[in-house]
This record gives C-alpha cells, structure tokens and sequence, in this order.
C-alpha cells in the first residue's frame, strides 16, 4: 500500500507521513467523555473528527483498529450524583447511554473497543505498581503520585519547559508531594466514595492513568495515533507520556491529532462557561447531516466558531449538492440515445473524472475537509452544466458519465457522513422544515411582492424596504433580478 497520506504530528510540530507499525493497520486511541452531563457541540466535533479519520483511513485501505474510553469513575461524577441523589455508577451509565443517542444519531460508527475506566482498575493498579518500583512514582498517605522530575522527557508534547513550570507552579497545598507539579495516580478514598482495594489502600485511580492503561491493553506498549481536544495536551496527554514511557520505555505514540475548539463569538465553548449547547439542542432545529457538514467545513485543527449564520450556510450548502444528486437521479428516467456525440464539454468532462484525485489529495493533505467539501461543490457545478447541456433525448453514455460522477461523490462524501439520504425525501423534509417556519401564505407574499414592485416603480424606496423588511421578519427573503422578484424562506 503507498503512503500517500500526511498528518500534522503535535508532538514534532509539523507534518509527517503516515507509516504504521504494522504495514496496513493502523491504531488509534482517542479520549473519550466524562460521563456526567449531556453532550455539546465541542464533543460532537471531538467524535464526528476522529469517525471521519477512522473512515478516510479504511476508505484508503487500511485496517483500524480504534479505540476510544469513557471516564466513568471522577470527582465530576461523584459530586453530579451526590446532587442527584443518585450512585455514580447509575449516574454514569446513564450519560454513556445518552452518548450513544446523541452520537448514533449523528451518524458516527461505533469504535472497535469502547472500555469504561472502572472496567479496567486493575491494569491501572499494576501500571501505578510498575511506576512506582521503578522510582517514577511515589506512595503518600494513602494516595501515589508520579514524580514529574524523573521523567526527562516531561513538556516534550506541550513544548513546555520544566523549569519554567516548576517557577511558575504555586505552593502545593497537599504537603504529601514532593513537587507542586507531581500528580496523582491513585486516590485514597473518601467516606462515601467508590473504591478499589490496592496495595496503597483503599482508593480509586486519577484521571491521567486510565489512558495509559487502556491504551496499553488493547493497543500495545506503542500504536500509531493518538488523539484528542487541544485542552487535552497539557497536562493530560503529557502525564499519559510520562506514565507510559516512564514504565515502558518505549515511545508510547508515534503521532498525536489534536483538533480545534468550537467558539461561540470567539470563545471556547464549555461547560464550566456556561456557554455550551448540547447536541440537542441544535438537533431540534437542523438534520444530523448539516451538523457534520458545519463540522467539516473547517479543517480538522482550526477553531470553528459555532453560530447560527454559520449552521444555515452549511444547511444551504448541503442542500445545494443534495439538489444536484436530485437532478441526477431523475435523469435516469429519461428516455437515452445509443448513438450520437456527446453533448458534455470536454473541458467539464474532465473536471468530473478528477474528482476522486483531487478530493484523495485534499484528505490526504490532513484530513482537509474543508477543501474536499470545496471539490464537492466544483464538482456538482459541473454536473449542472453537464446536465444543462443535454438534449430532450440525451445520449445513454453521457447519462452514465453523470451518473458515475455522483456515485462517486455519494461514495466520497460518505468519509464524513454526508449526502448518506434519498435527494427527494431529504429535499422534501427540508421543505416542509421551512414552510412551518413561515408565517404568510404564499397567495399574500406575491401581493406584497406586487405592492413593493408598484413602490419600486414610484421610486418609493421607502415603502419597498418597510416591505421587504416585514417579510424579512415573517421568514421571507427577496431577491431582485433583473426583471422579477423572486422569494425564499429564510
């Protein structure tokens, strides 16, 4: 299999070609949730992201094994079903199903393992016990933590230097550790709380070892990626090197994804800002396939900025190819010709035959999304005029090009989830979405319509914006040509 496919590595920097440890299978080990809370849009980003990586890759050719976790044991969960009066192990499991809902219907695959933090305590208890056999980690009181400074590779992700932390690191307030910046591995339990017995005591395991863990029991002491939020590299990803190098002493990824935070106006979207809408929310008012088309209009590692201008782009833009797959499939009906010359300009014929080249180097340039949803739109363009340029009785060849050209974009589109629906069905909900929103009838719209053109005539400016401006609000959009008005839903 050529390598063709390169990826913006955080830890070197810069972009690398993709290379598996094992020739055609590559794996890959994503953060997952805390299960506490609903999901938001930024985790719909983190998932949709990761499901197009996994689905670009086996588009290639490669076999994937993907992995991705759930914390369900935190100090988030504790005190979310303290306030619920509930267990965390109920409260948990119930958001991990909520997950699923969320995720499922956008569309998202499944990944290969998906295990649960307190499914594997005990690979975490005999990681610590490695750790600290080796002097990398240290027991305290009941709790153990990893000495920061016996890992010399420590900030190498980040590109943080550990003098600089250590200056900058306040006085820690748990005197048991012997540096500020040492974390914790193993807590000990506090009255009320879930625990494991260990040979510290009873306790139950940080947040940073559950990933070293997991990840070293179902994809080796080294695998091919790892991914995750940019809020995830300091200090979480980074203390995931330094446990699983510190005890294995071997590199423990060759590369790291990290995608872009959603914004809202410019401003990291999360919970603990109260800025956040769960997944839900924008589900109520946009199909699951103009979410994923929002997603990735914006490369992988750029901020998206979320907004509702910006999600009723994407649903026009969706719509627009949906309507060329529409175009397309009726044009199968038409009666054809078996002999002739063709009517498709040889110019526009060959922009439809690079498709597949041109969207293959656009993902492979780091899973550009952005610029492969800009070949779809090039691409269907074509067809139009393709299809513009058909006789009553077209030719039957020329009708097998169009149609092999849209299978084709159908078949690519499906890397990240798109254009997956019937055109008419999916057109026609689209539809009947808009005329509820409306709030005039069609028979009155053309009367207002008429009376702003009469306005218009007068050289009443006046009169014609305070009608397109009451329309505006009733949902209408005018647009002005040349000799006619013509109207949209908003």
């Amino acid at each position: 299999m050529e390598n063709t496919i390169r990826i913006h590595n955080t830890l070197s920097g810069k972009k690398e070609l993709l290379i598996p440890i094992e020739p055609g299978h590559v794996k890959i080990y994503v953060c997952g949730i805390t299960s506490y809370d609903y999901c938001h849009i930024g985790h719909a980003r983190s998932t949709l992201v990761f499901d197009m990586v996994v689905k670009y890759l086996r588009h290639r050719g490669y076999n994937v094994t993907f992995v991705r976790n759930f914390t369900d044991i935190d100090d988030k969960i504790i005190a979310r079903a303290a306030e619920q009066h509930t267990t965390p192990h109920e409260l948990a499991e119930r958001f991990i199903k909520e997950f699923y809902t969320d995720m499922d219907g956008l569309g998202a695959d499944r990944p290969t393992f998906e295990p649960r933090a307190t499914e594997n305590v005990q690979e975490m208890i005999q990681l610590i016990a490695e750790l600290v056999e080796q002097g990398k980690a240290y027991p305290a009181g009941g709790d153990v933590y990893y000495a920061v400074e016996s890992f010399s590779g420590y900030g190498k992700l980040s590109g943080r230097n550990l003098e600089d932390m250590r200056a900058g690191a306040r006085i820690a307030v748990n005197e048991q550790k012997k540096n500020p910046l040492d974390f914790v591995l193993w807590k000990q339990t506090k009255p009320g709380e879930p625990s494991w017995e260990s040979p510290w005591g009873p306790g139950r395991p940080g947040w940073h070892i559950e990933c070293s863990a997991m990840s070293r029991k179902y994809l080796g002491e080294t695998f091919d990626i790892h991914g995750g939020g940019q809020d995830l590299i300091f200090p979480h990803h980074e203390n995931e090197i330094a446990q699983s190098e510190g005890a294995n002493h071997k590199p423990f990824a060759n590369m790291w994804i990290h995608h872009g935070f959603v914004t809202i106006k410019d401003e990291k979207m999360s919970k603990s800002l109260g800025n956040f809408l769960t997944i839900r929310d924008v589900r109520e008012h946009y199909d699951p396939e103009v979410l994923r088309f929002f997603v990735f209009s914006t490369q992988y590692r750029n901020p998206l900025d979320f907004s509702e201008t910006a999600l009723k782009e994407a649903s026009s833009g969706l719509e627009r190819l949906y309507h060329t797959a529409a175009d397309c499939d009726a044009l199968a009906s038409r009666p054809v010709s078996k002999t002739g010359k063709s009517a498709i300009n040889d110019k526009v014929w060959q922009r439809m035959k690079t498709l597949e080249n041109r969207f293959l180097e656009a993902m492979d340039n780091d899973f550009n999304t952005a610029q492969a949803q800009g070949i779809f739109f090039d691409t269907s363009k074509s067809l139009g005029k393709a299809l513009r340029s058909l006789p009553e009785t077209p030719l039957a060849s020329d009708v097998q090009k169009i149609g092999d050209c849209m299978d084709k974009m159908r078949k690519l589109a499906t890397v990240m989830g798109l254009l997956q629906e019937d055109p008419a069905i999916w057109l026609k909900a689209r539809e009947s979405e808009r005329a509820a929103g409306i709030k005039i009838s069609k028979e009155e719209i053309e009367t207002k319509i008429k009376e702003r053109l009469a306005a218009r005539i007068a050289k009443d400016w006046a009169k014609s914006d305070e009608i397109r401006d009451h329309l505006l609000h009733l949902g209408i959009v005018l647009k002005d040509n040349a000799n006619s008005t013509t109207w949209s839903p908003k």
